[in-house]
């Protein structure tokens, strides 16, 4: 299959723009809708978009972390910001506000937002012959 070369040549610029566009998105939906779901699916979709363009190596190596690492930090990150409530006597996945303006519900959506592109995109990788597929 011929590939294009300007295709091939704004891939990684269109990932970070898509991959920063995910985040504001993860970020405003703190307050409206959208939130770490709907921005997981757009880093999800840079991910993939890259992954069908330059390869799947590259777009794992643009990854923070390898998909199932990403997917199981995310739970834990999402399970981590329901402890805080109960460390302090709340109950669990209670919002709570720290000093510097950092709340458990941001912790949350952060969560989601990884275990999203971490998962996703371990099956899309998978789907376009990823030998790695299982890690």
């Amino acid at each position: 299959m011929p590939h294009s070369s300007l295709l091939a040549k704004a891939a990684r610029p269109m990932y970070w723009l898509m991959l920063t566009a995910a985040v504001w998105i993860l970020l405003r939906g703190h307050n409206e809708p959208g939130g770490g779901f709907i921005g997981g699916l757009l880093a999800v979709a840079a991910s993939s978009m890259l992954a069908i363009i330059v390869g799947v190596r590259t777009a794992r190596r643009y990854q923070p972390l390898p998909p199932m690492s990403l997917a199981t930090a995310g739970v834990g990150l999402a399970l981590l910001s329901g402890i805080v409530g109960m460390a302090t006597g709340h109950p669990y996945l209670s919002p709570m506000w720290g000093p510097i303006g950092l709340s458990t519900v941001l912790i949350f959506d952060l969560g989601v937002f990884c275990t999203v592109w971490g998962t996703l995109s371990g099956y899309i990788y998978a789907l376009l012959g990823d030998e790695e597929a299982n890690s």
